[in-house]
């Protein structure tokens, strides 16, 4: 019995302070980024009787098989749908704010509306060089808005495009360190803390990338995992050793697609879908922005053509060139501004050409144009926002309850240092009364 009870004892302690190695590692990772806690795997160890004791079980103690990770597979899936998600509409939404500032900050529609009043106003004396000077300007001013609006929306769509091609970077980087590590997995033995750390590093990398891209995860019996793009059904992105070459392409219009190993691949989730759909609402802003350019060089230059300049001449066009980036102003000189009909003498005070140039303006709308290109951009971003707070808050409510379940919390963990101890201490005692009863069948005579 003596014997039995060291035994017993001795696989107590190293139990006991195997499990309070195990809490103070808990306790010191706390805050460790993508830590997930650990307990100790225990089982009981029994042997076969021995001499005398043919029918019976002779009882050795506690045998420590492993750590295990407090990880929860489904809770972990979660985190990364919703947070891939969450990833994409905040994309998208950092596109249209863009695009909104962008046209904002170009006071584009001031500009218009400004040209508009300069006109009305060379109507109460369409000789006065001075209001036909300001028209003048005032067109000039517009025509450099245009180009501001089409200049903002270009540095946005590159902005994204530099992000994408970093975020495809990363995803590649991502995906050769999972390789990596399912090698590692590979030669590590289970329930070992280097294999604990490893699945560390796995879940963690597994979070990264679905910041990207939606991704779906498979893991096999040997602790490795396949990570596919998008539904379970998707391309392979990682297998084994093996990795996939993730790739952004470049349309003509600007917009963004993506490949793998050369095939198209299109993703539902992630910050790159969000870059790329922003890319889309951008490009379609630009063929906006371009049209009511070109809607602008059309109206005064038909109204410019059908009317006569101050001297007596066909009018000239008033607007160059296409598009919101190449618009510019044609007239040198306020006086080839064609206020007066077609075949009216030179000085003519008859205002019926700026009544048509007018009325272009107005039957073009550009104005009201301009205007709901602004409120549409801005709505959009409005709506996205909301859709952007909610899947953060659906996000953040998946990311505490894993951390609830996979989490350190201090609280436990002191409770279970001062359980382990009292277990090491005890079985200490079962030790120390061992050698007492060992002691005391020496002493026998």
């Amino acid at each position: 019995m003596a014997s039995d009870l060291f035994t017993i004892g001795s696989s107590g302690i190293r139990a006991a302070r195997a499990a309070l190695d195990i809490t103070a590692q808990n306790i010191a990772n706390a805050s460790t980024e993508g830590y997930v806690r650990r307990s100790v795997e225990l089982s009981e160890l029994s042997t076969a009787g021995g001499y005398n004791r043919i029918s019976d079980i002779s009882l050795s103690g506690v045998r420590v098989d492993g750590i295990a990770r407090n990880a929860d597979a489904f809770r972990q899936g979660e985190v990364r749908r919703t947070g891939s998600d969450a990833a994409r509409a905040g994309a998208e939404l950092a596109g249209l704010e863009s695009a909104g500032t962008a046209l904002e900050q170009s006071k584009l529609y001031p500009a218009l509306t400004g040209f508009e009043a300069s006109l009305q106003r060379l109507a109460s004396d369409p000789v006065d060089p001075a209001l036909r000077a300001a028209v003048l300007e005032d067109a000039r001013t517009l025509t450099r808005t245009f180009a501001i609006a089409a200049q903002g929306l270009d540095e946005a769509a590159n902005g994204l495009r530099f992000e994408a091609q970093d975020g495809t970077a990363q995803v590649n980087l991502l995906a050769g360190e999972l390789a990596r590590t399912n090698v590692q997995l590979i030669r590590t033995r289970p329930g070992t803390s280097d294999q604990a750390t490893l699945l560390d590093q796995r879940d963690s990398l597994l979070d990264r990338l679905s910041e990207f891209t939606g991704v779906s995860a498979t893991f096999n019996a040997n602790q490795t995992v396949e990570v596919r793009l998008g539904g379970s059904a998707g391309p392979l992105l990682v297998s084994g050793a093996n990795t996939a070459s993730f790739a952004m392409t470049t349309a003509a219009d600007g917009t963004i697609g993506f490949t793998l190993d050369g095939n198209p691949v299109a993703l539902p989730a992630g910050s790159l879908a969000g870059k790329a759909q922003a890319l889309v609402s951008l490009r379609d802003t630009r063929t906006s922005l371009d049209g009511l350019a070109d809607a602008l060089i059309s109206a005064a230059n038909g109204a410019q053509a059908n009317g006569t300049a101050l001297d007596g001449t066909p009018g000239p066009p008033l607007f160059s060139g296409s598009g919101a980036a190449g618009i510019t102003v044609a007239l040198s000189s306020g006086s080839a501004i064609a206020t007066a009909p077609a075949g009216a003498p030179a000085g003519s005070r008859d205002i019926a050409g700026l009544n048509a140039l007018r009325g272009a303006l107005d039957s073009a709308d550009i104005a009201g144009g301009t205007s709901g290109l602004i409120f549409s951009v801005s709505s959009a971003a409005a709506g996205r926002r909301v859709t952007s707070d909610a899947l953060d808050a659906i996000a953040g409510s998946a990311r505490i309850a894993l951390e609830a379940r996979s989490g350190v919390d201090l609280e436990q963990e002191a409770v279970n240092l001062v359980r382990f101890q009292q277990a090491f201490q005890a079985s200490g005692r079962a030790i120390q009364v061992a050698s007492d009863v060992f002691d005391t069948l020496l002493a026998l005579k």
